[in-house]
């Protein structure tokens, strides 16, 4: 489509990692999200991966409901069917993920808004998600000619390094010493970075020789795609065709 439109294009994709610290968190593991761009499309042991990784999420969004389920039946609400999780998937536009049981919770009326089923229900009611490590993510995106970011580290109400700690030095400590040698960049702009986040990233990106990119991160309702603002030097980092 894009090449009929006579516009770039820069392939790319979301991929969670589960990653530990021994000194904070308890070492207990938490889940980050990376970006790889610029990959072959048709690279056969990422396509694998990646059609594993969707599978496992529609399992998991089964084992989701059940849990919920089990809530409801305790508060004597009606049970969610298979009917329902056809519905469900029938509302995605790609993968299915918490987001979308959330918004499917809202327009049943079992709660306002989608944080208030997250803090009620799928935070509770969650299923392990599939294991991958940074260092096989990497490897991957790289082996199919692409480059990796580590995406929204400072992201307050999603994946990123704010579980170990809010502290934005603490943050690219971890980095330096985790992340390194595996990521060939930090997403430094985003939907919910304020002034001081995206500033203290822009520097270490420089420091490191990092990449730096950056994303409204519009999975899916509210659309926010284009209402975040990026240098236009982003994009000259890419070999856009």
């Amino acid at each position: 489509m894009a090449k009929r439109k006579g516009i770039s294009y820069v392939s790319g994709v979301e991929i969670n990692v589960t990653f530990s610290h021994p000194r904070y968190y308890e070492g207990k593991s938490i889940s980050l999200d990376f970006l790889g761009y610029q990959f072959d499309i048709g690279n056969e042991e990422l396509k694998d991966k990646l059609h594993q990784i969707a599978a496992y999420r529609e399992e998991r969004a089964a084992r989701i409901l059940d849990n919920i389920n089990a809530e409801f039946e305790k508060e004597g609400v009606e049970k969610l069917t298979l009917g329902n999780l056809g519905e469900i998937q029938a509302s995605v536009d790609g993968v299915l993920g918490r987001p979308h049981i959330a918004d499917y919770l809202v327009r049943k009326g079992i709660v306002r808004t989608r944080q208030e089923a997250f803090d009620k229900y799928l935070v509770r009611c969650d299923v392990p998600k599939y294991l991958l490590c940074v260092e096989e993510a990497s490897r991957l995106v790289r082996n199919a000619g692409g480059i990796i970011v580590l995406a929204h580290p400072n992201d307050p109400h999603g994946t990123s390094l704010v579980t170990l700690t809010k502290s934005l030095p603490e943050q690219t400590e971890i980095v330096e010493e985790s992340f390194l040698k595996h990521i060939d960049g930090v997403e430094c702009w985003h939907s919910r970075n304020n002034a001081k986040t995206t500033n203290h990233y822009i520097k270490f990106a420089k420091e490191n020789g990092l990449i730096m990119t950056g994303g409204s991160d519009c999975h899916q309702k509210p659309i926010i795609m284009g209402t975040l603002k990026i240098p236009e030097c982003v994009v000259e980092q890419f070999n856009v065709k």
